[in-house]
């Protein structure tokens, strides 16, 4: 495999300390979600608009989210358009108060998608899934998972920019791989290797291509103006999944039988992608080119070692053919939605791993800490870190330095 690529660093002076969150003015509440309120808000001192992200911290009398340390540490250390920047790390009046200063985009693809009365046109289709290959090649680039790629994890402004943000399920992986926890990216958006894992099995060895999957989900939404695969469960997904792309069999996915759970639900022997995704339509529905389809399947390839990396997708022949992407400065613009008091109320969502992680993170709590280092002691399992920073001994001018180093040590 290469060798990782060293990411952008940004300019952030560790030793200036961290500002005070009173130093922004709240504006209204964005969303709330299982690890953070996010509030827009206003710089009083430049007089820019921001977004504040506010760590939750219930329930943790000592200990540090691990989700919001990765988030963190990811975020602050990579610098591309297709993901949201974070400026700083603010503080607030108590030491459990912390926030992440990002850059304020006016959508979610999701809400924003369920605004439209017609789904997006084909050649803004190709902006969107260029930039969003773009920032998946950075990640990958750098040897970053995202795992919870999903409409409603894409931000989108009206200067046409799309970019990744929640990064609460990311991690770095090496080379040779080991198992990760299996329970990640939103259902409606996993991988069938991870499907076919039992609950209890707990980990399971993935790559890249959980991501890209998870693409080829986003790229069919973007068309279709809906899910493609809205499971309940990961046993009525993974139905769906069958039912559209046929049943996966050892000739097409080598290695089949081997997973945890072979037993396949239904028995369905043809792809019927194409039928959803005609090259013509009399009744309004959604279109895709040869080409198009092309891409489409290669990013819903059953096995993973064949499904199409993000450089491969980035690429491809449906990006290099008529209607061609559009351009970011003609992309339309919209009402922004996330001035509103609250964002606008989702119709349909799709169960959250993110959930399941906070309920680990609080068994491993019940474990206590070793205090191995006196003011910052963690616990290491196959895929967690737990950080407890004693309030008392918690300077804020090292706050930023002491998540990269301290992420440093389990990955």
């Amino acid at each position: 495999m290469p060798e990782p690529l060293k990411p952008p660093r940004r300019g952030i002076n560790m030793l200036q300390g961290c500002r005070s969150v009173f130093e922004f003015e709240k504006l209204n509440k964005i969303d709330e979600g299982t690890y953070g309120v996010v509030f827009r808000a206003k710089d009083k001192k430049s007089g820019e608009i921001v977004a504040l992200k506010k760590v939750k911290m219930e329930r943790q009398r000592e200990g540090f989210p691990l989700t919001a340390l990765r988030e963190m540490n990811i975020l602050l250390s990579l610098n591309h358009p297709s993901i949201v920047n974070v400026k700083e790390v603010v503080m607030g009046k108590d030491l459990d108060d912390i926030f992440m200063v990002m850059e304020y985009m006016e959508h979610d693809l999701k809400g924003l998608m369920e605004t439209l009365r017609q789904p997006f046109s084909q050649s803004e289709v190709k902006c969107l899934m260029l930039q969003l290959l773009e920032g998946v090649k950075c990640l990958h680039d750098n040897w970053v998972l995202h795992r919870d790629l999903k409409t409603s994890n894409l931000l989108f402004n009206n200067q046409g920019e799309l970019k990744i943000c929640d990064f609460g399920m990311a991690r770095q992986y090496g080379s040779p791989l080991k198992p990760y926890t299996s329970l990640v990216v939103t259902l409606w958006y996993r991988a069938p290797e991870l499907l076919l894992v039992p609950k209890e099995h707990l980990t399971a060895e993935y790559s890249t291509a959980v991501d890209m999957w998870s693409l080829g989900c986003i790229m069919a939404e973007m068309l279709a103006k809906a899910p493609l695969f809205s499971g309940k469960t990961e046993i009525d997904q993974l139905d769906k999944i069958f039912k559209m792309l046929g049943t996966p069999t050892e000739k097409i996915w080598p290695g089949l039988a081997k997973l945890p759970r072979p037993r396949i639900y239904t028995k369905q022997p043809y792809n019927k992608l194409r039928e959803k995704f005609p090259p013509t339509s009399f009744s309004g529905g959604p279109t895709l080119s040869e080409a198009g389809f092309d891409l489409l399947n290669r990013l819903l390839t059953y096995d993973p070692e064949k499904r199409i990396t993000a450089e491969a997708a980035l690429q491809h022949e449906w990006f290099r053919e008529v209607p061609l992407p559009k351009s970011k400065d003609f992309m339309p613009t919209f009402p922004a939605q996330h001035a509103q008091d609250r964002r606008l109320r989702r119709v349909l969502k799709s169960p959250d791993p993110l959930k399941e992680q906070q309920r680990k993170e609080m068994q491993q709590r019940e474990l206590g800490s070793a205090g191995l280092f006196g003011h910052l002691d963690y616990l290491v399992g196959e895929d967690i870190i737990i950080l407890f920073f004693h309030k008392h001994e918690f300077y804020c001018r090292f706050f930023v330095s002491l998540v990269t180093l301290a992420l440093k040590v389990h990955f």
